[in-house]
């Protein structure tokens, strides 16, 4: 495996990488605005991290590996993104049915947190191996996803008991 990434020239990963990003994005808003119509469970928020979970299994190849102050500062970095996700998710009851509460600021705000990525890809794809970059940011995105979902777990939790 690893060798059919490296004969790859890395410009052309970056670039495949941070398509697949864009697209991936566009994607999370259709799901979010389609998501509002519907009624929340804890399954539905629970299941996006143990999905992308699965996604540890690259580091299994030594051409992602990250480095330990490498993965602390992708980890972090993702915590403090998933604070303004957790700030903009919020649950509203609909009957006896507890729905997401649209935000207007979500959709500006996933913009933004892109936006950034984008930029950061760009700039450390000079300094750091592409494969290493791209296990980073797995872990970006894990640790941005895994206490917004768990924030909201519990934001959901509570509000289920004042209705149930």
């Amino acid at each position: 495996m690893q060798a059919i990434f490296q004969q790859i020239p890395s410009h052309y990963l970056v670039i495949g990488s941070s398509v697949m990003a864009v697209v991936m994005g566009i994607f999370v808003m259709f799901v979010r605005m389609r998501s509002a119509k519907k009624p929340v469970n804890a399954k539905k928020i629970i299941i996006p991290p143990f999905a992308m979970s699965t996604g540890a299994l690259m580091f299994i190849s030594p051409y992602f590996r990250v480095a330990p102050l490498q993965i602390l500062e992708a980890a972090i970095v993702g915590m403090l993104f998933s604070i303004v996700l957790i700030m903009t998710s919020k649950f509203e009851v609909r009957g006896t049915a507890i729905f997401m509460k649209r935000s207007k600021a979500f959709f500006f705000i996933l913009m933004a947190l892109l936006l950034i990525r984008l930029v950061a890809k760009g700039v450390l794809s000079s300094s750091i191996d592409v494969g290493e970059l791209g296990g980073m940011f797995w872990i970006l995105a894990f640790f941005m996803i895994l206490p917004w979902r768990i924030a909201m777990l519990i934001q959901f939790k509570r509000l289920e008991k004042t209705i149930g």
